[in-house]
């Protein structure tokens, strides 16, 4: 099937990644439509903002704008009717809402949801945290995280870490390695949750496959045979029911779904960690 193009401009006064999810998560919905993504962040000055028209002049399309200053604002809507490019505030509505909601008036703060607050740090806390702790690094240091991710090589724990890390989660990762003993202080610990990753023995065998393959490596046949791979998911499951600790299937989950899952079961946890 052939696949149409538009071009869709993205214009912040802050970072942008909010026009960009929901760009692409609203994109996402249309088979055979790509987006061709013109993202223009950090606009605050009429300059800037000029900048910013030539270009969708030159690429009439979607026109998605997170500006909070009114002059910017009615300067783009003006330009992008004249190019005859509908054009959105994203955020509008949701201000509307909390506006009628709560009975008072925004604050005009471009990128005011990245201030140097004390989440903020808390973020490069639990970042710093995760980097240092990866692939089993540090053991002694478990009861000191959040969350504990526990699985065979190429089930996602890095990647998956770091992105709870990004959500303010201290996070390490212990691979399960055949014949390899895990961190005594995995046993014992109270305070973090301990969450395995699971995935089908086809799908590690792929990824497998393929890292080999990037870094040029020869087969390594324990390390990609199915039967052995196999074994290794089974001892994975074993041990996790052993220790009732939650498991997910990241087979076919993007590394947010499992992220957003980790985090639900995340608060459950806290509630009754406190609880006692």
């Amino acid at each position: 099937m052939s696949r149409s193009y538009f071009h869709l401009h993205l214009v912040s006064d802050s970072t942008g990644e909010t026009l960009i999810n929901v760009g692409r998560a609203a994109a996402a919905q249309y088979e055979g439509v790509s987006a061709i993504e013109h993202v223009y962040p950090l606009v605050r000055s009429g300059p800037q903002l000029e900048r910013v028209i030539s270009e969708i002049e030159a690429a009439p399309g979607l026109v998605l704008y997170t500006l909070v200053g009114h002059d910017l604002v009615e300067r783009l809507e003006a330009a992008c009717r004249e190019t005859g490019s509908p054009c959105l505030s994203v955020l509008q509505p949701v201000h509307a809402l909390l506006q009628s909601y709560l009975g008072a008036q925004t604050t005009a703060r471009p990128g005011a949801q990245h201030m140097l607050n004390a989440e903020y740090f808390k973020r490069i806390d639990a970042m710093n945290f995760t980097l240092a702790h990866d692939d089993g690094n540090l053991p002694d240091d478990l009861e000191e995280a959040d969350v504990i991710l526990v699985g065979v090589s190429r089930t996602s724990k890095t990647p998956t870490s770091i992105y709870l890390a990004n959500r303010g989660l201290k996070t390490t990762n212990i691979p399960l390695v055949p014949a390899m003993p895990l961190p005594s202080a995995l046993e014992t610990v109270r305070r973090p949750l301990v969450v395995g990753l699971l995935a089908s023995p086809e799908r590690i065998v792929q990824i497998r496959q393929n890292r080999l393959l990037s870094l040029n490596a020869g087969d390594s046949s324990l390390y990609v045979d199915r039967d052995a791979v196999a074994d290794e998911v089974a001892a994975s499951r074993r041990l996790c029911a052993k220790h009732r600790w939650p498991t997910i299937d990241v087979t076919r989950r993007s590394i947010e779904e499992t992220a957003a899952a980790i985090l639900d079961l995340y608060r459950e946890h806290r509630l009754k960690f406190i609880a006692v």
